[in-house]
């Protein structure tokens, strides 16, 4: 081991003055600049750009038509990011063999692409596509936003990598770099070809230099950059386009005006008018009107256009074609509704906080007899019943109000306040003239019950259209926007809530809802008022002495954990009445209030504990049977018909039951939460399947009054056929009898039905615990209203004011028959059904839905803006209208509209008077005196060399806003022996920017 050390050492010691002597570079190593280009190619092959470019010839306007696709990748010379992105125009795949044996002669597509004349002056493309005409390029252009290329060396070094790039790979797409900054748009590139190459170059100035104004400043640009030896030069092709900007619409007023605040009711568009929203735009929706006159096919020589004089008329022009520029979001009133009823979900304030506290507080005198408020829930007094009227029903609300507030300060007037209860509660003045109630009706003007604009209600989770809930819901929208804001919402909703009240305490139902139970497909609220509703006309039938509900559960084949099957039919119910009557005499009276006959439990499971004990000690079944058999029978319906009992063998009767309890969507929550909380023992299991059970005890004490001395078998044939089974068996005299017996799962022990067999007792339905105790409900109703924020108050009545925004559009819609307003519709329907379904849904998605119902209007109020500026409604002929309609619509779908007949057409005439009488009124201050009518224009404006001549009189036009230019011809470069080469140069010419695009070719063969 030493002597290994010792020789490392050494060498190491020989090894030391080698190192200072000899020191290696390698000059072979890539610089950074080789590694760029490296990269350049390396995408490029990755995307199949190498090689020859085949492809068909373009079809007119198939740059706008087309599917346009791009694709993007990042390099970095050094630490300077670029991104590289290939934009395309998704065309067929060509045959490519037969091309091949004409590679060498065939230019690069972008080259054919240069003198292309079908696709000039595209309204909707990338800028280098209008400029040069191209259906495929690269740009290479700086990574971050704020990065730019300045300088002239850093340009030319990208340039040249570009180049060399181009000619390692055989690549013919062309490849442009962006330089100077982004707002610019400057781009320079180049094309290579088998033999040719094309430089592409631009000119961008901020100040438009005179001599370059006109036509024959830019030729002579043109033809000393090409610079072709050849004498005489063919003539260049020219396509020239002057677009003409109309601004002033003053002398067409927009149709809609601002509705009126201060008005209750108006018939006016836009008016204000309880239950219904307003809709359209207050301001015109199109700002701008664009015309592009084209001359698509010039010679040069044909024309002369100069600083003195000039050719190009826009009357004379063969192409017209039109845009329109969109008002920058225009006030629209069904949008602002909907925005500023969506902000008062985000208030934390309370009614209280917003009216101002104890605005609803009684005076002393008034609350001190706490027995005497107590009294009106314990002793049952017949209520006399008034005739309603508005001034009643927010009188007792006003009053307490006033308390607190001066008159003037409360945020309704009562002329306002009178009209919407009145709109919400039009039972108020629909009344019999011997003072009973009438039953509100539900038949209003409204879409038929099985349409699907009606059932909207169940996809959006609001309320049925002709409902109260809606109407509410349109009535707060409606106070929010014009009546005080939050203020006017939280009074209304106050008087709202004094109202629910007044009619529990007075019977009166409330009208605009369905009868029966609460129906879960409608949002909360709803389903809130149709309980109180159930409470009032139980509580209303107990004081008129007679039973609101009877149901014959009748034999059904489907049976569940309690096996119970409910067939309320109307038939049973008739039948029950005159029985019904004779029987129970004047018991029903007292049924709901007297404690000789009536009891209230504290739960469900205490009253079951109880009876259990007390069943406990009687005995078997047979012995309870023997002694119900010595029963009066109580609460009998109607015979079953078919089935008698089995012992007795008397008829079976169906028994009067009690109604199960009607449940919104929150109590079935919270029921639920109570049942799962008892958990999975077999204690919590049997506990909850015995809290289930109320209503099956109730119908088995029923069911033992009205059948005395009946056992559990004869109960289950009636309630659940499915657990009595039959069979065919021969008795001892060899007779085929049926014989029958209780299902498996009756046979288990302790089963719960036998169980609560042994515990029921025979007690009529009269007699029996309320299953559903209207009182204690109504009360949880009522403080559920009076609690209620405006936040919360929006957010539940939300869905419905959706619902009518949706029914809104497209009422409007079928007026106007687009149909890219149909297909948002469809949209916003999808959207919102998956929204508004579920409780508390995000706002950012609200405000998505809110979005596209503004969208629709806007659209909507454009194509109206735009059918009153064309004249569509005086137009006399049908086929014209036609036409002009399909104009109009043409113009909200597409971003250009081509003008049939250019300026001599149908649309075209509309488009040159408009234009006129904007000329007239511009000119009319300093040439009044000399203004001629509008019939001598037209005249005159046949005659274009007239009005050149005249140059003191007013035009048809304006100024071409802008100015563009295409010059294109086909010369030998650079020398007269060369290959005759596409050159191409586009010019614009605008107030504030002039522009030249340029791309010149080059034989690199023959030069």
């Amino acid at each position: 081991m030493r002597a290994t050390a010792q020789w490392l050492h050494k060498m190491a010691a020989d090894s030391e003055p080698e190192s200072d002597v000899f020191e290696i570079t390698d000059f072979t190593t890539a610089s950074e600049w080789e590694r760029f280009i490296s990269k350049v190619e390396e995408v490029l092959n990755d995307w199949k750009l190498i090689g020859v470019s085949s492809g068909k010839p373009l079809e007119k306007g198939v740059y706008t038509s087309g599917i346009w696709e791009e694709k993007s990748d990042e390099i970095s010379f050094a630490d300077f990011r670029f991104s590289i992105t290939h934009h395309y125009l998704v065309q067929e795949a060509g045959d490519k063999d037969g091309k091949e044996e004409l590679v060498e002669d065939v230019l690069p597509l972008s080259m054919q692409d240069l003198l292309c004349m079908n696709n000039d002056f595209p309204p909707r493309a990338h800028c280098l596509v209008r400029w040069y005409g191209l259906r495929e390029f690269v740009v290479i252009a700086p990574a971050a936003n704020n990065d730019a290329v300045l300088s002239e060396s850093k340009c030319n070094l990208l340039l040249s990598s570009v180049s060399i790039a181009l000619g390692n790979t055989g690549c013919q797409v062309p490849l442009f770099v962006q330089i100077h900054h982004k707002w610019r748009r400057m781009y320079v590139g180049e094309c290579q070809g088998p033999g040719v190459r094309t430089d592409f170059e631009m000119v961008h100035l901020r100040k438009v230099p005179n001599q370059y104004t006109h036509l024959s400043g830019l030729l002579d640009i043109f033809k000393s950059k090409i610079g072709c030896p050849l004498t005489p030069l063919p003539p260049v092709n020219i396509a020239i386009r002057l677009t003409y900007v109309l601004q002033d619409w003053q002398q067409y007023f927009w149709p809609q005006q601002p509705p009126d605040i201060d008005a209750l009711i108006g018939g006016e568009v836009g008016g204000l008018e309880f239950g219904k929203l307003p809709f359209g735009a207050c301001e015109d929706p199109i700002s701008e009107l664009h015309l592009a006159a084209t001359w698509p096919n010039l010679t040069e020589g044909i024309i002369v256009d100069n600083d003195v004089y000039s050719d190009l008329d826009p009357i004379q022009a063969p192409q017209w074609s039109v845009r329109v520029r969109k008002a920058d979001n225009p006030q629209c009133l069904l949008g602002d509704f909907l925005t500023e009823f969506f902000k008062l979900c985000r208030r934390k304030e309370s009614t209280d906080e917003i009216l101002g506290r104890s605005t609803f507080e009684e005076d002393g005198k008034e609350v001190a007899d706490i027995t005497h408020a107590l009294s009106k829930l314990t002793e049952p007094a017949p209520v006399p019943i008034h005739k309603l009227s508005v001034t009643n029903m927010v009188h007792s609300a006003k009053k307490k109000i006033r308390k607190h507030r001066g008159v003037d300060d409360s945020p309704l007037n009562n002329e306002v306040l009178n009209t919407i209860m009145l709109f919400l509660f039009p039972d108020a003045v629909d009344k019999l003239t011997d003072g009973s109630e009438a039953r509100p009706s539900t038949s209003r003007n409204n879409p038929p019950l099985e349409s699907e604009q009606y059932n909207l209600y169940s996809q959006f989770k609001s309320a049925p259209s002709d409902s109260l809930t809606y109407k509410l819901a349109l009535c707060l929208c409606m106070i929010n926007f014009y009546h005080g804001g939050v203020k006017g919402v939280a009074h209304l909703w106050q008087e709202f809530v004094v109202e629910m009240r007044r009619r529990w305490e007075k019977n009166y139902l409330i009208p605009e809802l369905a009868n029966g139970s609460p129906d879960l497909r409608c949002c909360l609220l709803h389903q809130k008022l149709q309980m109180l509703n159930c409470c009032i006309e139980r509580k209303k039938a107990r004081d008129e002495g007679r039973k609101p509900y009877t149901s014959d559960r009748s034999p059904s084949g489907s049976s569940g954990d309690t096996g119970k099957a409910v067939d309320r039919s109307s038939g049973d119910y008739q039948k029950e009445t005159e029985k019904e009557r004779g029987e129970v005499g004047k018991s029903w009276e007292s049924w709901s209030d007297s404690e000789e006959e009536f009891f209230e439990c504290l739960s469900d499971t205490e009253e079951l504990k109880g009876n259990g004990q007390e069943n406990g000690k009687k005995g078997g079944t047979k012995e309870g049977s023997k002694e119900s058999a010595n029963l009066k029978p109580e609460g009998r319906l109607h015979p079953h018909g078919k089935l008698t009992l089995l012992h007795p063998g008397e008829p079976l009767y169906i028994p009067v039951t009690q109604e199960p309890a009607p449940m919104t969507e929150d109590l079935l929550e919270e029921q639920s939460e109570v049942l799962a909380k008892l958990g999975t023992s077999a204690e919590g299991a049997h506990l909850r399947a015995r809290m289930q059970s109320a209503c099956l005890l109730s119908d088995m004490e029923s069911f033992k009054a009205a059948n005395p001395g009946c056992c559990l078998e004869d109960f289950v044939r009636w309630y659940s056929p499915r657990d009595y089974i039959e069979e065919e068996v021969v008795d001892e005299e060899g007779n085929r009898v049926l014989k029958g017996e209780l299902s498996a799962r009756m046979k288990i022990p302790s089963n719960m039905w036998v169980e609560a067999w042994e515990t029921a007792k025979p007690v009529p339905a009269r007699r029996q615990r309320r299953l559903f105790d209207d009182t204690r409900e109504a009360e949880k109703v009522l403080h559920y209203l009076a609690v209620q924020k405006p936040a919360d108050l929006a957010r539940h009545l939300l869905p419905c004011v959706i619902h009518a925004a949706v029914l809104k559009v497209k009422e409007e819609e079928m007026l106007e028959d687009i149909a890219s307003v149909k297909k948002i519709i469809k949209q916003i329907i999808s959207h919102s059904s998956k929204v508004l379904r579920f409780p508390n849904p995000e706002d950012k998605k609200l405000e998505e839905i809110i979005a596209q119902i503004m969208s629709a209007e806007a659209i909507i109020a454009r194509a109206r803006s735009l059918k009153a500026k064309f004249g569509i409604e005086k137009c006399d002929q049908e086929e014209e209208k036609e036409d002009l309609e399909r104009f109009v619509n043409c113009l909200l779908e597409q971003p250009e509209v081509s003008v049939i007949g250019a300026g001599r057409g149908p649309a075209g005439s509309i488009i040159h008077k408009l234009f006129l009488n904007a000329q007239r009124m511009t000119e009319s201050s300093d040439e009044v005196a000399t203004m001629t009518s509008l019939d001598e224009e037209l005249k005159r404006s046949g005659s274009s060399d007239e009005r050149r001549l005249n140059l003191g009189a007013v035009s048809d036009f304006p100024l071409p806003a802008g100015r563009e230019l295409i010059l294109r011809i086909t010369v030998p470069r650079p020398a007269p022996y060369s290959k005759p080469l596409p050159q191409r140069m586009y010019s614009v010419i605008t107030k504030e920017d002039f522009r030249l695009a340029g791309a010149f070719s080059a034989d690199t063969t023959f030069f």
